[in-house]
């Protein structure tokens, strides 16, 4: 009997990419899985939706409930958190896995971008931990994990596409304030980050479907998550293969790579080795 068997994880975005690899992760543990996003119907250009995903769960082992949100709508939020409580009977881990990028200047980000990014990224993050709080508290493995990076002040980051870095850097200052604020209840709360590039919708929206050979698979993320989940570790802004490194102590992750032996791209905040 694992850890996660009977345990609810909630994630948002879960309809492809990473988020769906942490639900097959640990839907092999028998977790009871909520698939919250947008994609209810099938995109034209991209994979997946909550209702594929639920499948998938469900024949990895999993239970499975599908909730179409919109992370911006803070009334959807509580409506889907109350939903999968009562569902599964609680809450015991979050995922904030949905995001939005926009990679632009100062002076070429409008409004409407700016503000997509703060809801998606880091208002979301902020309110679905508030949503899930009162179940949290009740959890006896209760954890928080947000896709979120270390945070560096070396302007290199910023420069060019601020309101996407301060998005993400919220997500990460919100995981060190409420590590410290949740620790009184026992409630783990991290980031996770890639050191490379994750073969993902985004990614090859970004830099093109070429860029997938120099990226790892979702699963490299997955394996760490769910390796997060099997602690209590809290207050840290993790790299995904530090941590397997550290905990696992795996020194080859090349079964992670898409196309084996091809040169790896560092990914968004991380400095090239």
């Amino acid at each position: 009997m694992t850890i996660l068997k009977g345990k609810t994880v909630f994630i948002t975005g879960g309809s492809r990419g990473i988020g769906r690899s942490i639900a097959l992760k640990c839907a092999r543990d028998g977790a009871n899985i909520v698939i919250a996003s947008k994609t209810a119907d099938p995109h034209p250009k991209l994979p997946g939706t909550i209702f594929s995903v639920a499948a998938e769960v469900e024949a990895a082992g999993g239970k499975a409930l599908p909730l179409q949100l919109d992370v911006r709508d803070a009334d959807q939020i509580a409506v889907a958190v109350e939903k999968a409580a009562q569902h599964f009977g609680g809450i015991d881990i979050l995922v904030n896995n949905a995001g939005a990028i926009k990679l632009t200047t100062t002076d070429n980000t409008p409004v409407k971008s700016f503000d997509l990014m703060m809801s998606v990224n880091v208002r979301s993050t902020f309110l679905c931990a508030q949503a899930c709080l009162p179940y949290l508290q009740k959890s006896s493995h209760a954890h928080i994990l947000s896709l979120s990076p270390p945070i560096s002040l070396d302007p290199k980051w910023l420069e060019n596409n601020v309101a996407y870095t301060i998005s993400k850097y919220g997500m990460s200052l919100c995981t060190l304030g409420m590590a410290s604020e949740f620790k009184k209840w026992n409630i783990s709360v991290n980031s996770l980050w890639p050191r490379t590039i994750i073969a993902t919708a985004a990614i090859t929206w970004l830099m093109g479907d070429e860029s997938v050979k120099n990226a790892r698979k979702p699963e490299i993320m997955a394996d760490a998550a769910h390796e997060l989940f099997l602690t209590n570790i809290t207050g840290r802004c993790l790299l995904d293969d530090e941590f397997l490194k550290e905990r696992q102590k795996i020194t080859d992750f090349s079964k992670y790579a898409c196309v084996p032996g091809e040169e790896l791209m560092p990914d968004f905040y991380v400095e090239a080795s």
